[in-house]
């Protein structure tokens, strides 16, 4: 397995600091991609979808929990006995206790999908998760939010008893919220998959080999 290269401190304090200069200019750039995203205008999103939870039928607003901003990730359905390995991951990922931080500014979290709730659940019991998951099975929340067969992540914002979408993103716009993979951004091999651009001789293998 081949390494980066062995240098001085000096010559490796100069090379951080110019990698430093890059990392500023790219928290500016988010932070200004941010500032644009608070900017979206919103869409009026219906409130007529009959979601499937192990506390009875909800709607869309009743998703919120009376906080004004709902976040929905959609979690892809590959059929009975069937869990998508990236929704999966993504969800193993997500420290529960963050989901109070978020209540704390008026967010609530939620998991939606397509698989029937029973399917749902008994994969919860076999994994461990607690965070909230419901099912929009036989509704067509799923190809009205754009995700269709795949996975979403949309924001919402209530207004009374009127919902908006104000943001989706899908692909690595999901993919930069996984924080194993922001960490591995920060060390020498990455995140060992062989899209990335790393030297040659570093370890990498299929996304989800």
């Amino acid at each position: 397995m081949e390494k980066p290269v062995i240098v001085s401190a000096e010559e490796w304090q100069l090379a951080r600091d110019e990698l430093l200069k890059a990392e500023k200019e790219l928290t500016r750039a988010q932070d200004a991609l941010a500032a644009r995203r608070r900017r979206l205008p919103m869409v009026r999103f219906a409130n007529d979808y009959a979601f499937d939870t192990p506390t009875g039928t909800k709607t869309l607003l009743d998703l919120f929990e009376g906080r004004n901003q709902l976040v929905v990730y959609q979690f892809m359905d590959r059929g009975p006995g069937r869990i998508c390995p990236g929704c999966q991951g993504f969800t193993d990922n997500i420290p529960v206790g963050a989901l109070e931080g978020l209540a704390e500014r008026g967010v609530t979290w939620v998991h939606v999908s397509n698989m029937p709730l029973a399917q749902i659940e008994a994969h919860k019991e076999r994994t461990g998760w607690t965070l909230p998951f419901v099912s929009s099975h036989g509704t067509s929340f799923a190809e009205d939010t754009g995700a269709g067969g795949g996975f979403l992540l949309s924001v919402f914002l209530r207004d009374g008893g009127d919902v908006y979408r104000t943001y989706s993103t899908y692909s690595r716009g999901v993919d930069r919220l996984v924080f194993r993979n922001s960490v591995l951004d920060l060390t020498p091999y990455g995140r060992q998959e062989d899209w990335e651009d790393s030297p040659a001789g570093w370890p990498q293998r299929p996304t989800y080999g």
